[in-house]
């Protein structure tokens, strides 16, 4: 059994969910992957997010998942937290990833709900504390029913916070009720907000981190928000939350995810190849871009 970890509240702010680059054939393009952690944490992100859904986590196969934190943690490790996700639907897949992302120097893992199978609470609670007793750095809970079928039950996430290692939830749901009540029942855990048209709303009913799409791309726009509403200057953030959501909704524009990749692509400063997306998902067609472009300008973005 590892050793017991501590609580961990260090993490907090903006933790973009980073993107796995990829070559035109669709190998892992790490040099790019690393520069896109680098260009996020360059422009004020406070944590790095790898292996999330943008990270097109369920493509990779271990050895890559692998190498992805690794070059992730090199590049960017010893500036932020970089919590890497290993979900998985099985428990002993999503313990082998957990033990790979410590090895590779992971600050803490975010650990999915046991997707694909319907399954109970008790399978819930015994699947965190396989993985919490596997490793010895904090771990997340990442709620994301829509994508992963099973949703966290209130009294399930009780049963889950008593267990040592659980430090947080990254919550991806878009059911802010479900969320309040969390937060009310569990105040001492950490949560992340997980959707971009929701920040602002779930900084006012308590989450500390913004684990945000939009700033795969625009991290200044989401950092700011973060930072006006710590600083009491809810009607500058409530602004920026207004052009978050604007962005957003054009990245959601084309098939689901390429609108990150494609965003990349049309940014000035970004000088490395995000690549294509691994099929089946496919990146914006070339009508997409043009619309996302001529937002983009018009935001006064690019």
């Amino acid at each position: 059994m590892a050793s017991e970890p501590a609580r961990d509240v260090s993490v907090h702010g903006v933790i973009p969910p980073t993107i796995t680059a990829f070559t035109d054939d669709e190998y892992l393009a790490l040099e790019a992957t690393a520069a896109h952690a680098r260009f996020v944490v360059d422009r004020g992100v406070h944590g790095v997010f790898p292996l999330g859904t943008n990270g097109e986590f369920p493509m990779l196969k271990p050895d890559e998942r692998a190498a992805v934190i690794e070059a992730v943690v090199d590049e960017v490790g010893d500036e932020v937290p970089v919590i890497a996700g290993v979900s998985a639907p099985s428990t002993r897949n999503t313990v082998s990833y957990a033990l790979d992302a410590a090895d590779n120097g992971a600050d803490a893992v975010v650990v999915g709900i046991p997707y694909y199978y319907p399954i109970d609470s008790e399978a819930i609670v015994e699947h965190y504390e396989e993985v919490t007793d596997a490793v010895d750095i904090p771990v997340y809970i990442y709620h994301f029913p829509a994508r992963m079928g099973n949703k966290l039950e209130l009294d399930t996430l009780d049963r889950l916070a008593a267990i040592d290692g659980i430090v947080g939830v990254k919550d991806s749901s878009g059911d802010v009720a479900w969320l309040g009540q969390a937060i009310d029942r569990q105040p001492e855990l950490t949560y992340l907000a997980g959707l971009d048209s929701l920040l602002f709303a779930e900084l006012e009913i308590g989450c500390t981190g913004l684990v945000s799409a939009v700033s795969n791309v625009f991290p200044e726009l989401t950092v700011e928000l973060y930072e006006s509403y710590v600083d009491g200057r809810e009607t500058r953030a409530r602004e920026l939350q207004s052009t978050i959501f604007d962005v957003w909704k054009a990245m959601e524009r084309g098939p689901y995810l390429g609108g990150v990749k494609s965003a990349l692509d049309l940014h000035p400063e970004v000088d490395f190849d995000p690549g294509p997306m691994r099929r089946p998902l496919q990146r914006m067609s070339r009508e997409e871009e043009v619309q996302l472009e001529r937002t983009l300008r018009t935001l006064d973005l690019i």
